[in-house]
């Protein structure tokens, strides 16, 4: 029998962590690295990169970036091979990388629509796959998490906010996940999905400016927003042997809105 610690441990492990650079992705490679893991971070911009693994190694986690824009499919190869060249073999994937475009359905416009698919919803197939098949399925282990929202879960109702394309592809990254661990429990691999309400961050800055923090924090039963710890937890039960028997699941970290919405 292993000890609480043990279970949640991740020394000797490996994760790659997409939009690894700020926000929820920085928050959840601290949480694995602070445990013991390897990291490799990835996000388009080298600057942000920089600080990211600066600021993390300061915390004496061993991280390593990798620039890419993973919204173009060509981009994926040569960043698989290049992170599996850092790590050796990928333990944990974090699909974390995400956009999002505001505006009314009926004015959407098309190129938007295919940003926001694209990274939210087809790079994280495309990533998921070619990391399963060159590391995870040989080695019939691993850990996908992938981080879906709230805005996933239901319409926009009267919040007014106007952002299809990006619940559309929330939606699709909940039932991917549930999929692929159908498909991938053979392979000892699980695949949850984490959906975080409203969390201060660079993409939500306008929205929360828009339509007032503290008005869409009195809305949660929690009356709060996520804040930079909201997320570890939740990320080391999926990252963990404390949640080995856990797949295809998506668990909200929202405080509580998702359970009070009609």
């Amino acid at each position: 029998m292993h000890s609480i610690q043990q279970l949640f441990d991740l020394k000797g492990k490996t994760a790659v962590i997409t939009g690894g650079s700020r926000g929820l992705g920085l928050q959840i490679a601290e949480a694995l690295g602070e445990q013991g893991a390897s990291l490799v971070i990835t996000s388009r911009k080298q600057d942000e990169l920089d600080e990211a693994v600066a600021h993390l190694k300061q915390m004496g986690i061993a991280a390593t970036a990798i620039a890419a824009d993973l919204g173009k499919a060509e981009a994926i190869p040569a960043f698989v091979a290049s992170a599996l060249g850092h790590l050796g073999h990928v333990d944990i994937l974090v699909n974390n990388a995400g956009a999002t475009w505001g505006s009314p359905a009926e004015d959407h416009p098309l190129e938007a629509w295919d940003k926001v698919m694209n990274l939210n919803v087809r790079s994280i197939f495309l990533l998921s796959q070619a990391i399963g098949k060159q590391s995870m399925i040989p080695r019939r282990s691993g850990r996908i998490i992938s981080v879906a929202s709230i805005a996933g879960l239901g319409g926009n109702g009267a919040y007014g906010m106007q952002t299809i394309a990006y619940n559309t592809s929330k939606a699709a990254v909940i039932n991917f996940t549930r999929t692929l661990a159908g498909e991938w429990g053979q392979y000892g691999i699980t695949v949850n999905a984490i959906a975080p309400g409203f969390f201060p961050s660079k993409m939500t800055r306008g929205l929360l400016e828009k339509l007032g923090a503290e008005e869409m924090a009195a809305r949660a039963p929690l009356r709060r927003l996520g804040d930079d710890e909201d997320l570890k937890g939740a990320a080391l039960l999926f990252a963990s042997n404390a949640g080995k028997h856990i797949t295809g699941q998506t668990l909200a970290v929202d405080g509580g809105v998702s359970a009070v919405l009609s």
